[in-house]
């Protein structure tokens, strides 16, 4: 039998109705064969007194009065009720606790045993290893203590999870030169594509959005998360180059938007489904990963750079390391190089069936190939300890 074929895996992960991530990707592919418990996020810090975290707090009341569901063969989510304050041991303690009785009644339920646990948050360390695990996984695809609003604890939960697991798979060579000064037992798995998906932009039957047929063309855009870590100044100056051009935004705001005050070629159209991406994909002729170069993005490993380059837009890109290694994206140095390039993809644009077969290579299913080929080296590693243990 192949690794990971017929077992159970917890997974502790963001929640699992957001925008499908990596994680869901992976995940997914690994539920037709196993059974995967999905632990939804405890988060990595306090809530805030603003209305966005007030509106997280409930959401996460109703989810936890919800249950364990299961939305898809094999895949369990588990919804848990936790203390949303890190500041304190009393409530690090409680929610170690309160989290373990959570998923281990959880498996009980289900009838597992002897499961894997595959982490991809550091939050996880208050449990992970401690759930009778034949495994630990602690697959890392971010810098968490990086984010701005990462709780200071952030880094020590990480720490605890690395020296704890058997196998740390990272999705970028900064991730992976990091996380091997803790654990030797660290491999590299870049992020791939779901390739099929976002080739239907390709597609000449495919309807545009009506926000979008509506407005002038060109049309150079963006959809991912507007946050702090997005380049709003090197955007707005792409506007004013361009002011011909529309400016296209998709996605949810939660960083301040004043570098784009004034641009009346600027267009925040909200976020948008997962499904209907190819679409809008469909009516951009140059796609934008605008990363700001500091150390959470100089460690990451950006989906959407394959997603525009899976639907044959031009993306053109801040200069981060991982997406050099992506064909199909135009790495700039400097901010005057980025704003000329657009100009020079903008004569060329569009979706392009050879540019998105540069990636057609590095769907998801490859990359989960590559995790069960780490995990199988790992199980033969621990095979000798095993046998001697039970002599």
């Amino acid at each position: 039998m192949r690794a990971l074929q017929g077992r159970d895996i917890v997974c502790f992960s963001n929640d699992w109705d957001g925008d499908p991530l990596s994680k869901t990707h992976i995940m997914r592919i690994l539920s037709r064969e196993n059974r995967v418990l999905w632990v939804n996020s405890i988060g990595n810090r306090g809530p805030r007194a603003t209305a966005s975290d007030a509106a997280r707090v409930w959401k996460k009341l109703k989810d936890v009065a919800r249950g364990t569901f299961q939305p898809e063969p094999n895949l369990h989510v588990l919804p848990p009720l936790y203390v949303p304050a890190y500041g304190s041991e009393l409530a690090r303690a409680a929610n170690r606790h309160l989290l373990r009785l959570q998923v281990l009644n959880a498996m009980r339920r289900l009838g597992m045993r002897d499961p894997i646990s595959w982490s991809f948050l550091p939050s996880a360390a208050a449990v992970a290893g401690t759930l009778g695990e034949s495994l630990v996984v602690y697959h890392v695809v971010d810098e968490f203590s990086a984010f701005s609003d990462a709780s200071s604890h952030v880094a020590e939960l990480e720490r605890r999870l690395l020296r704890r697991a058997d196998l740390v798979i990272a999705s970028s060579e900064k991730l992976l030169a990091a996380k091997r000064e803790v654990n030797p037992h660290t491999v590299l798995v870049r992020h791939g594509v779901d390739h099929a998906h976002f080739a239907r932009a390709l597609d000449p039957g495919l309807r545009i959005p009506e926000p979008l047929a509506r407005l002038p063309r060109p049309v150079i855009g963006f959809f991912g998360l507007l946050a702090d870590w997005i380049d709003l100044e090197l955007v707005r100056r792409v506007a004013d180059a361009y002011p011909h051009a529309s400016v296209v935004l998709l996605g949810k705001v939660i960083t301040d938007l004043r570098a784009l005050d004034g641009a009346a070629n600027v267009f925040l159209l909200g976020r948008r489904p997962y499904a209907e991406l190819p679409a809008w994909c469909r009516g951009f002729d140059v796609a934008l990963t605008p990363f700001r170069r500091n150390e959470l993005a100089l460690a990451a490993n950006p989906l959407k750079a394959r997603e525009y380059v899976a639907a044959g837009l031009p993306n053109v890109c801040t200069d981060l390391p991982e997406l050099r290694q992506i064909p199909g994206c135009t790495v700039t140095r400097t901010a005057e190089e980025f704003v000329a390039e657009v100009g020079k993809a903008l004569r060329s644009g569009g979706p392009d069936a050879a540019r998105s077969a540069l990636v057609r290579g590095e769907g998801w299913e490859a990359k989960v190939d590559e995790i069960r080929a780490h995990v199988a080296a790992v199980e033969v590693r621990r095979a000798p300890a095993q046998r001697v243990a039970t002599v």
